[in-house]
């Protein structure tokens, strides 16, 4: 048993390190490549939490206001959790989101930012997709729903 445990943490060690002992996945922003690579490798994914919810109704907005919608994620796996793109549904709304891998038990915010100042008045549903090494699935759906007031 005593040897299983040993080959075991030499193994760990090892695929956590890189040829010259650093950490694989670094902890600052990562490129595009490493953010790519991360959705290819299945064995380092992990799961999320959503802790507030994947949807909010924002009520009514005025017309030609900016409003930021927080959406709350945990690492609820014990790999980091890499965000490699937020993409909104429209032009209406931008997203940012973390560029650091979100470490196990940690949460971070992907925050989305909606422009009414050119929609028209009433009810609206926008989305924006979240792609990151999940499971069981790599995109999530972030929605939320305004009422554009004069």
């Amino acid at each position: 048993m005593k040897r299983f445990v040993l080959i075991f943490s030499a193994a760990v060690a090892f695929a956590a390190c890189n040829s010259n002992g650093e950490n694989k996945i670094p902890d600052g922003p990562l490129s595009d490549s490493l953010k790519l690579e991360a959705l290819k490798d299945s064995s380092n994914f992990t799961t999320v939490a959503w802790v507030d919810s994947t949807y909010q109704d924002l009520g009514d907005v005025k017309k030609g206001q900016t409003v930021e919608i927080p959406f709350v994620v945990k690492n609820t796996g014990d790999k980091p959790l890499i965000i490699s793109n937020v993409a909104p549904g429209c032009g209406c709304t931008v997203a940012e989101k973390p560029e650091k891998p979100i470490l196990p038990n940690n949460e971070e915010k992907i925050v989305a930012k909606f422009n009414s100042e050119h929609q028209s008045e009433g009810t609206h549903t926008k989305t924006v997709i979240v792609t990151a090494n999940t499971k069981p699935f790599t995109q999530h759906t972030l929605t939320f729903k305004v009422n554009v007031v004069k």
